[in-house]
């Protein structure tokens, strides 16, 4: 018997075309983001990860969570990425709003004290904001090598925003492509005007799993692997506990050389 098509259905073999595309066509950018990634760690850096609105999903996706480990530090700015009230006070209007506004990336980046083989990996579907375009041009400039993690399909059906004057693919020095479409939602429903069910995240959760497991491998070639945090069904209870606290013990080492105290002054 064969099973009737549904819209669920048609999301799920929208999706693992997705990540179809993105093993065939971003397998060799991989590679070299996790090469960038294996450098900066294995020589006691970081890999910064910038990503707002919705973007925010594949930056903790990185770093702190299971099967995760120390070297990359998630920057996420609550203003323009809790969206969970939607209106009101901390509303989606408000953020979208701050996303726009030039200045703000370097006042995000006047934190941190860059190493010298530090990378910076910035997160935006569309590219086309004044944050996340600002953020990649100002690591760059502070000599990072930056890697944009994007929707070129999606980034390039619209021109980038004036504040921001360039898309973020034409800032980085690596584009990896989340392989979904324009519209981002990727189901049509008869009957219904609009597209639902988006697919960048997929992507961009691909993308960012395949780096940080590639980045593990070659660090351990490089005998430079940081503890991971495990769970304790894996190791064990006594075992998980020391490998989340010495975890957070090297992300907080590592992060301590990377706060500017400067900043504000």
């Amino acid at each position: 018997m064969t099973e009737r098509s549904t819209a669920a259905t048609t999301w799920l073999r929208e999706a693992a075309g997705v990540l179809a595309r993105v093993a065939e066509t971003q397998a060799e950018g991989i590679e070299t983001a996790s090469r960038w990634c294996a450098e900066a760690i294995g020589s006691g850096g970081l890999v910064h990860l910038f990503g707002t609105g919705h973007s925010r999903i594949p930056v903790e996706e990185m770093f702190p969570r299971y099967g995760s480990y120390p070297g990359f530090n998630p920057i996420v700015e609550l203003s323009m990425t809790f969206h969970t009230q939607v209106v009101g006070a901390n509303g989606q209007q408000q953020a979208m709003f701050i996303e726009r506004i030039p200045g703000l990336a370097e006042v995000i980046l006047s934190n941190f004290r860059f190493g010298p083989t530090d990378v910076m990996m910035v997160f935006s579907a569309s590219g086309l904001t004044a944050v996340p375009v600002e953020m990649a041009r100002g690591a760059k400039a502070r000599g990072l090598r930056v890697i944009a993690v994007t929707s070129v399909a999606q980034s390039l059906s619209a021109e980038p925003e004036p504040a921001a004057g360039r898309r973020l693919l034409e800032e980085a020095d690596l584009v990896l492509d989340v392989c979904s479409p324009h519209a981002d939602a990727m189901v049509a429903i008869d009957g219904l005007e609009t597209p639902v069910g988006p697919g960048s995240t997929i992507g961009a959760v691909a993308i960012v799993n395949a780096i940080k497991t590639r980045t593990a491998e070659l660090l351990v070639e490089r005998g430079a692997m940081p503890p991971v945090l495990t769970r304790a069904s894996a190791v064990g209870t006594e075992k998980s506990q020391r490998l989340f606290d010495d975890a957070y013990r090297e992300h907080a080492r590592r992060l301590a050389r990377a706060i500017d105290r400067s900043a504000g002054e």
